[in-house]
């Protein structure tokens, strides 16, 4: 089922032409006008991202004068600096422009105080907060909860312990035009994944689990909240060039096996840190069998392997 590989010469986009290199995303969009970032943003294009993307390729392509795999061609389509930028793997850091930033309630609050403190009046890049981390949950009766316990239970007891918080990162998403995902919404990741992801797309978030978004091909890096301050800022963010792991699937899954075997098979080759600084890249046939919500819990669990984004290729409809 597995073979891993560093890739390393790949000379085609991966998995069938879809990739970056493929211009299978832009041409996706070749009869679209103008495609919005989500539902939500309807003033923020991923047209304007694509050919961004398209220009500093070019630029990068030309000094390298090599093949790219599309890790690498979804992170130096982020460069700040393209003509400038020094780019070796392991060694150079990249200063990269993120598309977008995602929090989590417990670290949103400081993360929005030094925001607040910049003096901005909105976020550079699309935001959002989600709360979901400050709801506990109970299997049992609890005396703080009536007596009882469970999901209403839960959301009824956070929603009165964290008023001050929710009512903070509400007003103050209002405010800079941080979209405000209220208690009880869902959970970050799933959230992202369903509204925000794109293929090619870059995003940090303040949760180590961020890269569940790569289940669409996007690279989603978990951060703290001082370098989500620096992105809604304006500022570049900076990323140590990653090496990357590549891991080719064959065949199909069968009746009693999950994305979650595979993953739990690629942390047993490589162990828990074997991942560190590099980009876990899935390609092969094998991809194809596998859901969106199936990648997306394999590039989650990247970040048991040390991991930070792992990369997937984006599949036909």
């Amino acid at each position: 089922m597995l073979a891993s590989r560093t890739a390393k010469r790949l000379s085609r986009p991966l998995c069938n032409g879809y990739g970056l290199g493929g211009q299978a995303w832009m041409s996706a969009l070749a009869g679209v006008e103008k495609a919005p970032m989500s539902r939500f943003e309807q003033d923020t294009y991923i047209n304007d991202r694509y050919a961004a993307m398209e220009e500093r390729l070019t630029v990068v392509r030309k000094r390298l004068n090599k093949p790219l795999s599309l890790a690498e061609k979804v992170v130096y389509g982020h460069l700040d600096d393209p003509q400038g930028q020094d780019i070796k793997r392991g060694v150079s850091y990249l200063k990269l422009r993120p598309d977008r930033v995602a929090m989590q309630d417990a670290t949103a609050q400081m993360a929005v105080l030094q925001f607040i403190s910049s003096g901005l009046p909105q976020t550079a890049v699309p935001s959002t907060i989600h709360c979901d981390h400050l709801i506990e949950g109970t299997t049992q009766a609890q005396e703080d909860r009536e007596g009882l316990y469970g999901g209403v239970a839960d959301l009824k007891h956070a929603i009165k312990t964290n008023k001050e918080v929710y009512d903070f990162l509400a007003s103050s998403g209002s405010k800079y035009g941080i979209g405000f995902w209220q208690p009880g919404s869902g959970i970050i990741h799933q959230i992202v994944l369903e509204n925000y992801a794109f293929p090619g797309g870059m995003m940090i978030g303040t949760d180590s689990h961020t890269p569940n978004a790569g289940g669409l091909g996007m690279c989603a890096v978990g951060v703290g909240g001082a370098d989500a301050v620096d992105v809604m800022a304006g500022l570049p963010w900076e990323l140590k060039a990653p090496k990357v792991i590549g891991v080719k699937l064959t065949g199909q899954m069968n009746k009693w096996t999950s994305p979650k075997d595979i993953i739990c098979k690629v942390a047993g080759i490589l162990t828990v840190k074997g991942g560190t600084g590099a980009i876990v890249e899935y390609h092969g046939p094998g991809v194809d069998a596998i859901s969106c919500t199936g990648m997306g819990t394999i590039c989650n669990m990247g970040a048991e392997i040390g991991a930070p984004p792992p990369c997937s290729p984006t599949m036909p409809a």
